[in-house]
């Protein structure tokens, strides 16, 4: 029974953290968007002096579908479902366009950087210098595992 209890106490507590972080997380994945969005290349490239940006469009294929509803209608419809389903396979062409940045090589941000981008997440400046320490670190630990550029869509059409 306690380990019981343990569990539920767990999963309450996951559930009120995930939360805040959440939220938080959908206003910083909102702001890199509008903030990608935002960015002017006049070359589609950008080199400065800490920091690298460029533009590049793909072209990629994206299937329609709504297979549930789909195989049902070719159940109930089969000459009409057969019809559907050769318009359904057909592929859309899709114009992504991504910005692609990251730092550029013995170039770090600042404490400064990442404080300012807390306090516009609304933490206090105090909470913000608090709270630095342990975000950086874990996200020092999560970009060992990952390339370090990165890059955002930031316009898309058929």
């Amino acid at each position: 029974m306690e380990e019981l209890e343990r569990k539920i106490i767990e999963i309450i507590a996951t559930d009120r953290i995930d939360r805040p972080i959440s939220s938080m997380s959908g206003k910083l994945k909102r702001k890199k968007s509008k903030l990608a969005k935002g960015v002017e290349l006049k070359k589609k490239r950008f080199k400065g002096e800490r920091v690298y940006a460029r533009i590049e469009e793909d072209e990629v294929e994206k299937a329609r579908g709504m297979k549930e509803g789909i195989e049902l209608f070719c159940r109930e419809y089969p000459t009409c479902g057969e019809i559907l389903k050769g318009l359904i396979e057909e592929q859309r062409k899709l114009r992504e366009t991504y910005l692609y940045f990251g730092m550029n090589p013995g170039c770090r941000l600042t404490r400064d950087d990442y404080v300012s981008v807390l306090v516009s997440l609304g933490f206090t400046e105090t909470t913000a210098e608090k709270l630095y320490p342990d975000l950086i670190e874990i996200s020092r630990k999560i970009a060992r595992k990952r390339q370090e550029e990165r890059s955002i869509m930031i316009y898309s059409t058929i």
